[in-house]
């Protein structure tokens, strides 16, 4: 089967490598100057690689780091594996230990976080093993805030609304409870290690789409990078794609592309999926880079984060991670504060939650769109659009945010779903 994957992150490139290994004929379509979407290597910027976003990985993500090994990526030496910590500066906060099975290694985390009471450790317990005892399911239209409210104030400030605004980039109030609830499930009690933090070592290119690109060209399949797909239409049973015709498209670009190239077909059973996606609510993440640093006490931090004071949830220290020592990014997420405002209050956070003040800033890089609005019960598009037209993406129907996780999972089913050549 000849097949048009449109869009070259890692959905797309997770569907392209599975559909070439069944032994379609995969001719791959990405706009941009490179591969990686929302998750790419940016201009090196003073003499250094920086990224479009400091990305975590976790030990749980076994579709992610499968892909990563099966294009031929040194996943030991691109990722430093870590216990789950969410510990500040000051050396409060939670932390598991390593090597323990689950839920071990939770109840040790829970007793022996530093600055805690007895009150927040108990209340925390006895949430989550409510929640083991629920299945981890609670209603579609359960919020975080509600499925949390018997916690303390000090357990949802340096435990919940950290993990939430990392996993869903939503804020607690307007988070789902149940996707939340799936991330902490398979995150904490899928297996050993499933918690364990992965942060790279290598730019976000390394980490996957040049080895993703190096393999589908060794497997004869044909990638157009820096080529815009100006409109799809359907030509007898195939898909006519620009100039070329496929029997099959997958569209993987980014949701709002998608639902344009759909609506441009004029198909009216494609109408509701057009509508669904684009009532999809996005929000931002940004990464300020910044030098002149003094090194962390660990490669990540947590951040006490307060709305228009101190923005930034994680700092990240660069110089641990591979790259050039004294540079740090601090991660804000969920957050729509002006470029200069948001590094003005970085800087002054650094310093006053880190001891560092005078850093200076490198780059700040802002993703608007940077994933869906994970909000409770909200209606995703399906994989399926037309006959013979796909879509695959972080924001297509399935159980998890809008994650690296998610992105490949959709990219493989998708490419596992097409007719056997």
């Amino acid at each position: 089967m000849r097949l048009a994957v449109i869009g070259a992150g890692w959905a797309g490139l997770a569907c392209a490598v599975e559909a070439t290994r069944l032994g379609h004929a995969v001719t791959l379509f990405e706009a941009a100057p490179m591969a990686g979407g929302r998750a790419r290597r940016v201009d090196h910027m003073h003499g250094m690689a920086l990224d479009n976003g400091q990305h975590i990985l976790i030990g749980a993500y076994t579709a992610t780091l499968a892909l990563m090994r099966d294009v031929g990526v040194d996943v030991e030496t691109a990722l430093q594996r870590l216990p789950l910590s969410l510990r500040f500066a000051d050396g409060g906060g939670l932390q598991l230990p390593a090597g323990k099975p689950p839920p071990l290694d939770l109840l040790i985390g829970i007793f022996t976080a530093r600055g805690w009471t007895w009150r927040d450790k108990t209340s925390l317990l006895s949430t989550a093993v409510r929640w083991r005892l629920a299945g981890f399911r609670c209603a579609p239209g359960t919020s975080v805030a509600t499925l949390c409210a018997g916690l303390t104030p000090r357990v949802m400030q340096e435990l919940i609304e950290p993990l939430c605004v990392s996993a869903l980039n939503t804020p607690v109030p307007q988070s789902s409870g149940q996707v939340f609830l799936r991330v902490l499930h398979d995150a904490l009690f899928s297996g050993r290690g499933g918690a364990d933090l992965l942060l790279p070592r290598v730019d976000l290119g390394a980490l996957l789409p040049d080895a993703a690109l190096a393999w589908l060209a060794r497997h004869g399949a044909t990638t157009r990078i820096g080529h815009r797909v100006r409109a799809i239409a359907p030509e007898d049973d195939k898909w006519r794609v620009d100039d070329d015709l496929f029997d099959q498209a997958v569209l993987a670009c980014a949701p709002w592309d998608a639902a344009r190239l759909v609506r441009a077909t004029g198909l009216p059973a494609a109408s509701r999926w057009c509508n669904v996606t684009e009532a999809l609510r996005f929000e931002a993440i940004a990464t300020v880079y910044v030098r002149g640093a003094a090194p962390l006490a660990e490669p990540m931090l947590a951040l006490r984060s307060q709305p228009g004071s101190a923005p930034a949830q994680f700092v990240f220290d660069r110089g641990q991670l591979g790259g050039p020592a004294g540079v740090l990014a601090f991660v804000v997420s969920a957050n729509e504060t002006p470029r200069e405002t948001l590094e003005r209050q970085v800087l002054a956070q650094a310093g006053i939650q880190l001891g560092q003040p005078g850093l200076t800033p490198i780059q700040t890089v802002v993703e608007k769109r940077a994933t869906f609005a994970c909000t409770p019960g909200l209606a995703r598009p399906p994989a399926a659009i037309a006959p013979g037209l796909q879509a695959c993406g972080d924001y297509t129907e399935g159980p998890y945010p809008a994650t690296l996780e998610g992105a490949i999972l959709n990219g493989l089913a998708v490419g596992r779903s097409l007719a056997t050549p």
